[in-house]
């Protein structure tokens, strides 16, 4: 057992370079293969969510995801020249659309920190399906510049928001964030993205003991019958600089459990295939699920394997490739692309590098003690987005 009183150990690495990149051109010798929109990978996953990283950079300091101890002011972030293109960023997306997605998240960092997002958005909302339907774009965001900037984000074409708010007890965000920053601000950024349209909103909250679990009930009744989601998520495993721990963990169980002792909760159906979070509906007298109170979302990120219908891709700040959230090395699609690969060839890259996915990271912890090592070292989550 991992000894709660040692002290934590952060590595001081660089974690974008945790391993060179596979060169996505290296794919261009196979055969090529088309885009029908029903691409599906080794275990028949198929491929209909794009996650995109637009920045590095974050003005919050989480300690389970961006901690003073690495990102101080001497940490070097990506030179501009080296992000991708706002241009280059449609082009590789609408590749992915042929290819069958259907939702796009706009991730960090903090995205609404890259210059000009409206515009990048204005050219996603542009694509269609392979049915001809507009795209699901969403955005997540920590909220501190949303109360300035929803009503522009919707205008361009912005669907819904996704904020991520770890409390509502000033003292405890201020410290969880770890720089300073207002509860009020993110909570006043949460009624402006309402107020413009983006929604149905989702809040996540990273749920990590000893630290905000007293925060569980008071997120609840705050948001039970606002027409928000508020999703609890494990505190996890992501990378190597936030020192995870095990016994930090809060099992979704437990969550469910202490939300449904003072405000009843009734199981639902998922919403869609492969859906990361298990929903609860808040339950009227009889036991039934009240829609004008809304519901509630665990995403058992550690406590529970969902492997099995995962159907994301993702794509970091300057053209990387990761086929999971916990992977440990990524394909250069960045390169290709500024070589002016035509697009028969992006799409076939793309297509077996998806067709060739064996990725199940959780499956396979979820099988081993709780305290054995996962071995090797992974990509961060704020590099390549949650």
């Amino acid at each position: 057992m991992t000894d709660p009183t040692a002290p934590r150990v952060v590595p001081l690495i660089d974690q974008r370079s945790i391993s060179l990149p596979t060169p996505a051109a290296a794919f261009l010798a196979a055969s090529r293969l088309g885009a029908n929109g029903l691409i599906t990978d080794s275990l028949q996953r198929p491929l209909r969510d794009l996650r995109i990283s637009v920045t590095d950079r974050c003005n919050f300091r989480c300690n389970y995801c961006m901690p003073k101890e690495i990102f101080d002011k001497d940490y070097k972030y990506l030179p501009h020249n080296a992000l991708l293109s706002f241009e280059e960023i449609t082009r590789i997306a609408k590749v992915f659309v042929a290819h069958g997605v259907q939702k796009i998240r706009l991730t960090g960092g903090e995205p609404l920190l890259r210059k000009g997002l409206e515009h990048l958005i204005e050219q996603l909302a542009v694509l269609r399906t392979v049915e001809g339907l507009p795209l699901d774009i969403t955005l997540t965001t920590n909220g501190s510049l949303l109360a300035r900037k929803a009503r522009d984000l919707k205008a361009a074409g912005l669907q819904r928001v996704t904020v991520s708010l770890d409390g509502l007890d000033d003292a405890v965000f201020r410290s969880m964030n770890d720089v300073d920053f207002p509860v009020a601000d993110v909570l006043a950024g949460i009624d402006a993205a309402q107020s413009a349209g983006l929604g149905p909103i989702k809040i996540n909250m990273v749920v990590k003991r000893g630290t905000n679990e007293h925060e569980i009930l008071p997120m609840a009744r705050r948001f039970q019958g606002t027409g928000i989601v508020l999703r609890f998520i494990e505190y996890m495993d992501v990378g190597a600089t936030n020192g995870w721990r095990m016994n930090e963990v809060l099992p979704s169980r437990d969550v469910v459990q202490l939300i449904h002792s003072e405000l009843p909760l009734v199981q639902l159906d998922p919403s869609s295939p492969g859906e990361t979070a298990e929903r609860w509906g808040y339950a009227d007298a009889s036991g039934q699920h009240d829609k004008t109170l809304g519901e509630i979302g665990v995403i058992s990120s550690v406590t529970q394997a969902f492997c099995g219908d995962c159907n994301r891709a993702r794509l970091s700040t300057e053209g990387q490739l990761y086929l999971c959230l916990f992977a440990s090395k990524g394909y250069d699609l960045r390169t290709l692309v500024r070589q002016d690969a035509a697009d028969h060839d992006l799409i076939s890259a793309i297509g077996h590098i998806w067709a060739g996915r064996t990725d199940r990271y959780s499956e396979l912890r979820s099988a081993m003690a709780p305290d054995a090592s996962t071995g090797g070292r992974r990509v961060e989550m704020s590099y390549i987005g949650g």
